[in-house]
């Protein structure tokens, strides 16, 4: 007989389906960042506390077709920074080198932008391949370090992100710079990404086939991890590299395939940004592209599936288009981002949250088992008796 109540009898049939867990915890972060930010905002300003929220709640909403496009404008490179990051820890690997993927990936881009006008309309593809190899080469440089010298991944690519950093400065000064503005000089027309009939759905803003570029890479993401024996190789080498050994499986290119992809997909998100025609440069500045570090939250939030980090991506998005007309009442930026911080850094409670859930179940199960083999245990001990009878 089953003594739980329906709730929990609801739970536990929820928590027994596949990413189930998963996507409870990451709801669970973003309501628990969302209260903490409403809190905030109701110490510092009572008065407009309620309003200021709901506006950040509606995200793309406050300005029709116009904000909701740019939505999924700024979605566009962290998702593909969030695959970055994601799909390295589905194989074992903490890739935090996003940031320098991503920029040197825009460099290479750029450059083909500004000094490949012939290129006519291949322009914007032979600037996103570029910006693909030089972001693998960026990240294999960690992986091969990894792999062979067993340097952790994470020193290897912070050291990356700031080698990357200072190094596309200094190229930008030698190639493609701007002397009155101090940024990269404009791309040509034909390297930026072509509408493909979006602007006609979201008039007025700035997406662009970026957004389908990057749905693209998400999906074969998906299918790379889920559904091919090459995935697996990965993500078993991620799980324990010296069992996956064991089994045959080359522990050392999956390393270095690892994070060459991760590069590669942080590369590309680069050049969708540059190349999208919303007049963004490269400033030269010692700052480290953003994106990247907002890579590692739409993971986190997105638990490393392809799929997840789609809707992540979206989702902070859609909080930095809410915070930023916030501004219409007496909130001055910095409290979106400090908002969009909370809600971030909660996000890698959810991993937490859900190996919470997943170890619970799992003593669950492992009770029922006893239980059942008890059961199974006495039916055969009476028969026996009987027998004997």
């Amino acid at each position: 007989m089953n003594n739980q109540n329906p709730i929990n009898q609801f739970l536990d049939r929820l928590s027994r389906k596949k990413g189930t867990a998963s996507l409870i915890s990451s709801l669970t972060a973003i309501g628990i960042g969302l209260v903490i930010g409403l809190i905030i905002l109701l110490i510092t300003n009572p008065e407009e506390s309620i309003a200021g929220f709901f506006t950040m709640l509606s995200g793309g909403f406050n300005d029709g077709t116009r904000s909701f496009g740019n939505v999924f404008y700024i979605a566009t490179p962290i998702i593909m920074t969030g695959l970055a990051v994601g799909f390295a820890f589905k194989t074992g690997l903490f890739n935090i080198g996003a940031s320098g993927q991503f920029i040197v990936g825009a460099y290479v881009a750029v450059l083909i932008g500004v000094k490949l006008p012939v290129l006519g309309g291949f322009q914007w593809v032979v600037g996103i391949f570029a910006a693909m190899i030089a972001g693998a080469i960026w990240g294999a440089i960690p992986g091969l370090l990894k792999a062979f010298l067993n340097v952790h991944e994470v020193i290897a690519s912070i050291m990356m992100n700031y080698i990357g950093m200072f190094m596309v400065n200094y190229l930008i000064k030698q190639t493609v710079l701007n002397v009155y503005t101090n940024r990269s000089l404009p791309v040509a027309v034909t390297a930026n990404i072509p509408k493909m009939g979006l602007t006609t759905i979201f008039p007025g803003s700035s997406i662009n086939g970026g957004l389908l570029i990057a749905i693209l890479f998400v999906i074969l993401m998906y299918i790379i991890l889920e559904k091919t024996t090459f995935g697996y190789e990965l993500k078993a080498c991620g799980h324990n590299r010296f069992a996956a050994k064991y089994a045959g499986i080359n522990e050392t290119r999956s390393i270095v395939l690892s994070m060459a992809i991760a590069g590669m997909l942080a590369g590309v998100g680069g050049a969708l940004f540059y190349l999208s025609g919303a007049g963004v440069y490269i400033e030269v500045v010692d700052v480290m592209a953003a994106q990247g570090f907002t890579g590692i939250s739409v993971s986190l939030l997105g638990m490393s599936n392809p799929i997840g980090i789609l809707f992540s991506g979206i989702f902070i998005a859609w909080l930095q288009i809410g915070g930023f007309y916030m501004q219409r009442y007496s909130f001055v930026p910095e409290f979106i981002q400090i908002i969009t911080a909370i809600i971030i850094y909660c996000s890698a409670a959810s991993l937490l949250i859900r190996n919470y859930m997943e170890l619970k179940q799992l003593k669950k199960d492992e009770k029922l088992s006893n239980i059942a083999q008890s059961d199974t245990a006495d039916i055969v001990n009476g028969k026996k008796e009987g027998g004997k009878n």
